[in-house]
């Protein structure tokens, strides 16, 4: 009697039901569960056949749940995480068969710094994926995750909001960045050179001062910012046979004299510019995927073999 009883419900429908509580958009879940749009919207009528309720109602471009929905919402969450982690025996992530995406955001200086290697290790042990280099920045690092836009972040990452986890790679350091042969400056520069050079700006708000300015009218200097911009890619080629002098993080600087050994050379620079950290983070809701445990080991890898490498380099 049971069992005729269970023929008439697919259990199938309540990961339909989970993915639409957490997207709240038939197109987000479709693409989440590999589906076409038209499938989904089938499978959406099927659960509210079998759950005898409208459970979702559209609402401009969200689909809005029911007090049923929401009532029921705990408790299938409860049943899938109870047949995932005591009935099912848990998934092994392949990375020589896996066919998808891997989908990382990278800040604009995460990017110019990491994606060659990312690319040379991931191509390498993932030979069947594509990989996916999204922008990100601070200030949109969380809704990527939250979205499902990305796999991981790698960048500055802002405090938890509780939906991520996270972990620092590394801590990085502010030097200043000139060409030696424009600039008539040399290693080790002193607080006269760095006020009385025009400076050039990178800055993630387009603002034209930083804490750096904050620090100098405290002890009452000035420097003069003639430029800035919004990308590290710019700025370092504007450096080149200019006179111009550039706070940068250390690791940008070390790309660029050596790869550039001639043009390019770095200082600490003479006032106290706090570090900041580089940090991985990933959607907190997706740590026990396999496939995220194997990426976050790897990148974690990667990233510190890279920075070693820079690190090594002679200015």
């Amino acid at each position: 009697m049971a069992q005729r009883q269970w023929r008439k419900y697919d259990l199938n429908l309540l990961v339909t039901f989970v993915t639409l509580m957490e997207t709240r958009s038939v197109t987000r879940a479709a693409e989440r569960l590999s589906l076409g749009q038209s499938a989904m919207s089938h499978s959406l009528s099927r659960l509210r056949t079998m759950l005898d309720d409208p459970l979702f109602e559209r609402r401009g471009h969200q689909m809005v749940p029911t007090a049923r929905a929401l009532d029921i919402a705990p408790k299938v969450e409860a049943l899938l995480a109870t047949l995932a982690t005591d009935v099912l025996t848990s998934p092994q992530f392949d990375p020589t068969s896996f066919d998808g995406q891997i989908r990382l955001g990278l800040t604009d200086y995460a990017e110019l710094i990491f994606a060659p290697s990312l690319f040379d290790t991931l191509n390498q042990q993932l030979p069947m994926a594509q990989l996916s280099l999204r922008p990100v920045d601070r200030q949109h690092c969380l809704s990527a995750l939250k979205n499902d836009d990305v796999d991981a972040v790698i960048g500055v990452i802002p405090d938890d909001s509780g939906l991520l986890d996270s972990k620092v790679l590394y801590r990085e350091q502010h030097v200043c960045l000139f060409d030696p042969h424009s600039t008539g400056l040399t290693p080790p520069i002193n607080l006269v050179d760095f006020i009385s050079t025009p400076h050039a700006l990178v800055s993630a708000n387009g603002k034209l001062s930083s804490p750096i300015d904050t620090t100098l009218s405290e002890q009452g200097y000035h420097r003069h910012i003639v430029m800035g911009s919004q990308r590290f890619l710019t700025v370092r080629q504007l450096l080149k046979g200019r006179q111009l002098l550039c706070t940068v993080p250390e690791l940008m600087a070390r790309l660029d004299t050596f790869n550039d050994a001639h043009d390019l050379t770095f200082s600490q620079p003479p006032i106290d510019v706090p570090g900041f950290d580089i940090g991985l983070a990933w959607r907190r809701q997706a740590s026990g995927d396999p496939k995220i445990k194997w990426l976050t080991t790897q990148i974690t890898a990667i990233i510190s073999q890279r920075v070693s490498v820079l690190k090594a380099q002679k200015k």
